[in-house]
């Protein structure tokens, strides 16, 4: 098998060193793509030690690793806790992930991820999937499209562009990149037009890939599968998500306030280590992908 190209993985040393790997611990790695956390990983461990990896996206799995000590399970990393059992793994002493697409998606024109290309409306992390890029654009209501667009694309004429978006596909489908930001000229301001284009893919993708839900569904198992003092050690690459891992960790709910006791007091499952740590201006420099990147570490109480 050929190994796909893929870029440099993001904080890396910062990502792993926040596990405090174990030589002989058990460590989860939910966003394989090229391999290069889990390498770093596995360059840590004795030979008792373990990895398991997670990745739905079949391009992933070109970059396995021979190694007696590694297993990549090509699925969704929401279902971790039903997949490491079946592999016989109740808890592990710490679990990476890296949110976000791959360098790999963005940069393989036909999968739709980038502004940059000419390509059919894709988007699809998991080829297999049915929903895609094109369903959301040519089967969702005008509310759909507005809610998507607003939410997940934080963009403010979601109103707007989901009316353009309804009454252009009145007259044909919008099929291809290059069709969909034909349709949304009207508001890709000159000076503005990558950003504006980089939420409108944004907030799509997010719908495609379910990628807040699956957050979402990831986090809230965290606490069973790691062990007591097991590390949680988490990239995410735009504020919906950060957001959402931050308020976790701090008080184990994504929206409101946990009960108190009568002192004041609540129970939380993790506890942060340390502040946020984002990339320096040295290694943006070399790898632009990681401009956005923030990462927190957190750990099982």
């Amino acid at each position: 098998m050929i190994a796909m190209e893929y870029h440099n993985p993001v904080l890396l040393k910062e990502t792993v060193e926040g596990l405090n790997i174990r030589p002989d611990g058990i460590y989860v790695d939910v966003t394989f793509g090229g391999g290069g956390h889990s390498k770093e990983i596995l360059s840590q461990l004795g030979p008792n030690g373990k990895l398991y990896a997670f990745d739905q996206d079949k391009d992933a799995l070109l970059n396995t690793i021979d190694d007696d000590r590694f297993t990549l399970i090509n699925e969704n990393f929401r279902y971790i806790k039903r997949f490491l059992r079946f592999y016989g793994v109740k808890q592990v002493d710490g679990i990476l992930a890296d949110f976000g697409v791959s360098s790999h998606q963005f940069d393989v024109a036909e999968r739709g991820f980038s502004t940059r290309f000419e390509a059919d409306l894709d988007m699809r992390m998991n080829q297999d999937d049915a929903l895609s890029a094109y369903h959301v654009v040519n089967e969702y209501d005008e509310e759909q499209l507005r809610q998507v667009l607003f939410q997940y694309g934080e963009l403010r004429q979601a109103p707007a562009m989901a009316r353009v978006i309804v009454e252009t596909r009145r007259d044909g489908e919008i099929k291809t990149s290059e069709q969909l930001k034909t349709t949304l000229k009207r508001f890709l301001n000159h000076k503005k037009e990558n950003k504006v284009l980089a939420q409108i893919y944004q907030a799509i993708r997010i719908e495609v890939n379910q990628e807040i839900e699956v957050l979402k569904e990831f986090l809230l198992q965290t606490p069973e599968v790691l062990v007591k003092g097991g590390r949680l050690s988490v990239i995410s690459y735009h504020s919906l998500e950060d957001r959402l891992v931050k308020r976790f960790i701090r008080n184990g709910l994504f929206e409101g306030e946990p009960e108190r006791d009568m002192f004041g007091n609540f129970e939380v499952p993790l506890k942060k280590v340390g502040g946020l740590i984002v990339p320096t201006k040295e290694e943006i420099s070399q790898n632009n992908r990681a401009r956005s990147a923030k990462l927190r570490i957190a750990e099982k109480l």
